[in-house]
C-alpha cells in the first residue's frame, strides 16, 4: 500500500502555517507543478495530543536535534517530517530557487525505512529521520554533481561523498540539492544552469556564495541541516547573509573527496578547501561536525586526531579589520558580541593578528595562481557572468610569473602560519565580522571591476582561515536597523580549536536571538 497520501494529510496537521483548512483537499488534488506555487494550508494538531512543543511549532520550524528527539520518542514519524518539509519546499522554493532538485521519491522511501527501524526498536543514529540538503558540487550516488554549469548537468556519479555517506549513516534523509554559482567562483549564488537564488530577507540583496542555496533553504525551513564547502568563505558568507550558522572546520578534520570535475585536486583546493555543516542553530552545527569528522580513505589528508578541550580565554576583537572599510552597523554588532563574551567570562583584547593583510593577499595569489593551471579547461564550462567575474579577478591578481613563484608563496604562507600560531597560543580566539558590509545588491559584483574588488574587500575577514587551515564559525549576531538584514560574526581559532569557536558562537547566539526560519520577503 502507498502510504504517502495518508501521511501527507497527517503532515498537514503539523505544518502550522497560515491557511484555510478547507483548501487542503484542493491542494492535495492539484498536479505537482500547480501545488508548487500554492500557499501552505494546514490544520492544527488535535487538542488531545500530548503537550509538547510539537503542538504549537510547525515541524519545518524545529531544529535538527529537536526533530531527532521527537522522532526517537515516537511523537512524530519520519514520513510526517519529510512530508512537512516537502510541503514547505513546494510553498516556498518557487520564489527563492534555493533547492534545484527535490528528492521526493528517494526521501519518502528513506523515511518509510527509517520508520520501520524506529518501530523495530533498533538503535537510531543521532540525526535519524532528519531531512538534510546537499550543495550541487557534493557527490550523491545516482545524482549529477553539476557544479552549477550546463556541461555537467548530466554528470551522474556512482558513489556518495564521504560527508553524505556519514550523514546517511547518522540516519539523516537527503531531501534536495541546493544551488551555487558556476564552479563555486563567486560570493553570490547565480548559476548558468540553475538560475538565481534570492535572499529571503530581501530579494534584491545577494544571499551570498557559494553555498547560497543551502543557506536560503535552511533560513526558510525547507531543510533542517545542510552540507556545503568553503574555499574562500563559502560556508560562512551565505550564513551571514541569511541569518544562519555554520563552521569552516580545521584542515583535515572533515574528509574532502569527490569525483567531479576531477578526483585529483589542485594544490590550492587540497590546502584551503573544506567540507562542513550549516544549520539554523549552533547546537545542530556542532552535532553535524562531530559525526562528519574523522579520517576517510578517500581523503589522504583527513585525520582522526581528537580535538583539544575547549577553554574560555582571551578573544581578540577586530570590529574594523585591516585592509578596507567596515560598515559602522556591522562593527557595532561585533562590539555587542564582544560585550556578550566578556559577560560570559572571556577576556577581551583589541589586537590584530600579525601579517593580517599579507595573509589575505597570499590567499588571493594562491587561488588565482594555482587556478591558472586549469584556466583553459575551466573557462568553457562557465556562464557569461562567472567568466566576467573570474576575468576581473585574474586581472587584479596576476598568476604565477615565474617557475619559482609557487615555492616562494609557500615560503610566505609558512611564515604567516607560524606567526599566527604563536599569536593564537596567547590569544586563542578572534572575533570579527563575517562580511564587513551588508550583502550587496544582486549583480553588484560583476557590474564593474570596482564592484568585483569591493566584493573581495568585504569578505576579507574569512580568508586567513582558508589560507592557514583554521576553524572559523559564523553565527547570527544582530540585524541592521535600517534594512532588517541579518549580520553574522566570525569566531576563528587555532587549528583544532573548532569546539572553542562553537562555544563562543553559542554565547553570542543566545544574546542575539535571531529567529529563523523566516517567511520570504516579497519585495526589497
Amino acid at each position: 500500500m502507498d502510504i504517502a497520501p495518508c501521511t501527507r494529510r497527517r503532515a498537514l496537521r503539523w505544518l502550522g502555517a497560515a491557511g484555510s483548512a478547507a483548501a487542503t483537499p484542493a491542494l492535495l488534488a492539484q498536479p505537482r507543478s500547480d501545488r508548487a506555487a500554492a500557499p501552505p494550508t494546514t490544520l492544527p494538531r488535535p487538542a488531545a495530543t500530548q503537550e509538547t512543543r510539537m503542538t504549537t511549532t510547525p515541524i519545518w520550524k524545529l531544529p535538527a536535534l529537536e526533530l531527532a528527539r521527537h522522532i526517537a520518542t515516537k511523537e512524530v514519524s519520519c514520513i510526517e517530517v519529510i512530508e512537512a518539509h516537502l510541503l514547505r519546499i513546494e510553498a516556498t522554493n518557487p520564489a527563492l530557487n534555493a533547492i534545484v532538485h527535490v528528492l521526493r521519491d528517494e526521501a519518502r522511501a528513506a523515511a518509510r525505512a527509517a520508520d520501520a527501524k524506529v518501530a523495530s526498536g533498533q538503535p537510531l543514529g543521532p540525526l535519524h529521520g532528519v531531512p538534510f540538503t546537499v550543495k550541487v558540487n557534493i557527490d550523491m550516488a545516482g545524482q549529477p554533481t553539476t557544479w552549477g554549469v550546463v556541461p555537467l548537468a548530466h554528470a551522474v556519479v556512482p558513489i556518495d561523498a564521504p560527508v553524505v555517506e556519514r550523514m546517511r549513516a547518522a540516519g539523516a534523509i537527503a531531501i534536495g540539492r541546493t544551488n551555487m554559482p558556476d564552479m563555486a567562483l563567486r560570493w553570490h549564488t547565480d548559476s548558468s544552469l540553475h538560475g538565481l537564488t534570492r535572499n529571503p530577507w530581501n530579494p534584491a540583496r545577494s544571499c551570498g556564495g557559494s553555498s547560497g542555496g543551502e543557506a536560503v533553504a535552511l533560513a526558510t525551513g525547507m531543510s533542517a541541516i545542510g552540507l556545503g564547502n568553503d574555499l574562500g568563505g563559502s560556508l560562512r558568507n551565505p550564513a551571514n547573509a541569511c541569518g544562519i550558522a555554520s563552521i569552516r572546520p580545521s584542515f583535515g578534520r572533515v574528509p574532502d573527496a569527490g569525483l567531479m570535475p576531477a578526483e585529483d585536486r589542485l594544490l590550492a583546493v587540497q590546502l584551503m578547501n573544506v567540507q562542513g555543516p550549516m544549520a539554523r542553530r549552533i547546537a545542530d552545527v556542532r552535532a553535524a561536525l562531530k559525526l562528519l569528522s574523522g579520517a576517510h580513505p578517500r581523503d589522504p589528508w583527513s585525520i582522526d586526531a581528537p580535538p583539544p578541550a575547549a577553554r574560555r580565554g582571551r578573544v581578540a576583537v577586530l570590529a574594523n579589520p585591516p585592509g578596507g572599510r567596515t560598515d559602522p552597523a556591522v562593527a557595532a554588532v561585533v562590539r555587542r558580541s564582544a560585550d556578550a563574551l566578556a559577560a560570559a567570562g572571556y577576556e577581551i583584547v583589541d589586537t590584530v593578528p600579525p601579517r593580517y593583510e599579507e595573509a589575505i593577499g597570499a590567499w588571493a595569489r594562491f587561488l588565482i595562481g594555482d587556478f591558472g593551471v586549469v584556466m583553459p579547461k575551466l573557462m568553457p564550462l562557465l556562464g557569461d557572468d562567472a567568466r566576467r567575474f573570474l576575468g576581473v579577478a585574474s586581472e587584479a591578481v596576476p598568476g604565477f610569473a615565474s617557475p619559482t613563484a609557487l615555492s616562494e608563496l609557500m615560503l610566505q604562507r609558512d611564515g604567516i602560519a607560524r606567526a599566527w600560531a604563536q599569536y593564537l597560543a596567547d590569544t586563542p580566539l578572534m572575533l570579527s565580522p563575517t562580511m564587513t558590509q551588508l550583502p550587496f545588491e544582486v549583480g553588484f559584483d560583476i557590474a564593474s571591476p570596482q564592484g568585483s574588488a569591493a566584493a573581495l574587500e568585504m569578505v576579507r575577514p574569512g580568508l586567513p582561515a582558508n589560507l592557514l587551515g583554521l576553524p572559523s564559525a559564523c553565527v547570527p549576531a544582530g540585524r541592521d536597523a535600517a534594512t532588517g538584514l541579518p549580520i553574522g560574526v566570525l569566531l576563528t581559532g587555532a587549528r583544532g580549536s573548532d569546539e572553542a569557536c562553537l562555544d563562543a558562537a553559542e554565547v553570542i547566539e543566545r544574546q542575539a536571538a535571531i529567529v529563523t526560519p523566516v517567511e520570504p520577503a516579497r519585495s526589497a
